[in-house]
């Protein structure tokens, strides 16, 4: 992300599991402070891909920042954009990442219907912040939080891929994690979907063996799969990556298994995907 295109800001220590009270010294340098904020380096092994990550540089409103500081309790905002040297693959991780920012309540495999810009961006965030003022009780210990990250996953042949991670806290039990993966092909310039991954016809096939993958992974969780299935039904997700031993499919929390069996991940070998996706997806 260029400096010309980020918005200006001081960044809050984050917590990424439960939101802890700031104390006052904290919250005044938080506020007063003006924090310089730089890339954080990620290693690639890929041969032609260099990849690390920028903050959002974001600035709580003044109204906001009167209220941390009278309430002694601050949102945690964490935000990081893509930075590679291939700008295709950070124009589209990125303009996802705005897009969950501004949705902050991401769905999975939700598309982006419109170009999001930084004032979008930011008139988001400013909203999310002040609302923890107007929902959360005075005097609750919670502050709200919303971080979004890229992460570098590694590369299958010509495939590079990544994964954003995202958590939202608003109160309640448990703030909502959410993971989505990316799939670039370098040759082609292009993400890479589900249905460019299989041949012609072959999804229903594709389908019947992530159900048995589905469960495979409800044996570890519970010994009948059949009732487990009447309350957590198999779903197909197309939230999908490469791995050096086959596809892995990821789910969100409560997709196919309640909150407190996280976001499940069921893989499908190489050697049951020969003819079911195109071969120049299967590594040599």
């Amino acid at each position: 992300m260029n400096a010309a295109n980020q918005i200006d800001i001081n960044k809050p220590t984050i917590n990424p599991h439960l939101s802890m009270i700031a104390s006052r010294s904290r919250l005044l340098r938080l506020l007063a402070g003006s924090l310089l904020l730089g890339s954080i380096a990620m290693p690639a092994n890929a041969g032609s891909l260099i990849s690390s990550t920028d903050y959002l540089e974001y600035e709580l409103p003044k109204k906001v920042q009167a209220q941390c500081v009278e309430r002694d309790n601050c949102p945690e905002i964490e935000i990081k954009y893509l930075k590679t040297n291939h700008n295709w693959i950070n124009d589209i991780a990125n303009a996802r990442i705005n897009n969950l920012v501004v949705n902050s309540k991401p769905t999975e495999s939700a598309p982006i219907k419109r170009k999001v810009n930084q004032t979008v961006v930011k008139a988001a965030i400013d909203d999310f912040a002040s609302s923890q003022f107007i929902d959360m009780p005075e005097g609750s210990s919670w502050a709200y939080s919303l971080m979004v990250t890229p992460e570098y996953l590694g590369h299958i042949s010509d495939f590079e891929l990544f994964e954003i991670n995202t958590y939202v806290f608003t109160g309640g039990a448990h703030g909502m994690p959410y993971s989505e993966y990316l799939i670039f092909d370098l040759g082609t310039k292009k993400q890479i979907t589900l249905d460019d991954m299989l041949l012609s016809g072959k999804k229903p096939r594709f389908e019947a063996l992530a159900y048995d993958a589905y469960k495979t992974w409800v044996k570890t969780v519970d010994d009948d799969v059949s009732s487990y299935e009447k309350n957590w039904p198999f779903t197909l997700s197309d939230n999908v990556t490469l791995t050096d031993k086959g596809i892995d499919i990821r789910y969100q929390h409560y997709s196919i298994g309640p909150y407190a069996y996280g976001m499940p991940v069921l893989s499908i070998p190489y050697s049951k995907l020969d003819g079911v996706i195109k071969p120049h997806f299967i590594p040599k």
